[in-house]
């Protein structure tokens, strides 16, 4: 078996030092479609230097997003054929605000593995700190199809009861045709996002939208429709990657306000039908 669940978690956590300037924060802000109007006041926090703010989603491609999906598959005991993988969620925790420049550890390690029958799911933690101490960690769960049905822990399920009631707010985003091509630049070049060829081999009919790309797309929207505009407000991000997106189609974002301090959201593609593409999403904020 390609996967070796215990040397997996054994493996000793990869740390390296990362790096991010103001220019990583505008190409990332601009690959997940901020800057529209380019002369919006609200815009210009996400794309002009002199006011800078860092949306937290940054945090998952802040380093080039090392150490990576990518990178994070090739680690002990893993050794898998990138067209079978697919990113099957995400969580992040912010500890305190992202400054718009940065130096910091981050320290990744396999957190988790679950069979799932027809597929491996892998739980890649990241955590990262400066000097100052802890900023955020990231936990992506990874599908690798075709890799489960050895008998082992199957997980908890992620899966929440549906929100109650109509959506305080419903808004829709366009994704642009080049969306993933710009996107990209930030960090995550697997082919499945660019190459029609390499598309149609994982089994999709031209390539999709990065995951984390519509994960971008809906925190933005939730903080500029939901929280003011202030990105500091958020303390954490959860989602379950429910659909493929396809660049040049529409998002249809719904959000329900919780008695929490918490936001619900749930995203579909417009053009398919409304079908579902994430799911068991939730903001929690100030």
């Amino acid at each position: 078996m390609p996967i070796d669940a215990a040397k997996a978690l054994a493996a000793e956590p990869r740390t390296g030092e990362i790096t991010w300037d103001r220019k990583d924060v505008q190409l990332y802000h601009l690959g997940i479609g901020a800057g529209v109007p380019a002369t919006d006041p609200d815009e210009l926090r996400y794309t002009l230097e002199s006011r800078l703010h860092v949306l937290p989603s940054f945090a998952t491609v802040a380093g080039a997003g090392s150490p990576g999906v990518i990178s994070s598959l090739s680690m002990p005991g893993i050794e898998v054929d990138l067209a079978r993988v697919l990113h099957g969620g995400q969580s992040l925790e912010v500890h305190r605000p992202i400054p718009a420049e940065g130096t910091a550890t981050a320290t990744g390690r396999i957190a988790a593995v679950y069979d799932k029958g027809k597929a491996a799911v892998l739980v890649m933690r990241t955590e990262v700190a400066d000097a100052e101490g802890p900023l955020w960690t990231n936990d992506a769960q990874i599908f690798v199809r075709g890799e489960g049905g050895w008998g082992g822990d199957r997980g908890p399920s992620a899966r929440l009861e549906p929100p109650a009631g109509a959506p305080d707010r419903t808004v829709e985003r366009g994704i642009r045709e080049d969306q993933a091509l710009l996107y990209r630049l930030s960090g995550d070049y697997n082919p499945l996002h660019a190459d029609p060829e390499f598309a149609k081999v994982a089994g999709f009919e031209r390539p999709i939208l990065h995951g984390l790309c519509t994960y971008g797309m809906t925190l933005k929207t939730v903080v500029d429709t939901l929280l003011g505009g202030d990105v500091t407000r958020v303390r954490s991000y959860t989602t379950r990657f429910a659909g493929v997106v396809y660049p040049g189609e529409t998002l249809r974002i719904r959000m329900w306000r919780q008695e929490a301090a918490a936001v619900r959201v749930a995203v579909s593609a417009v053009e398919r039908g409304d079908v579902p593409v994430l799911a068991d999403t939730i903001v929690e904020h100030l």
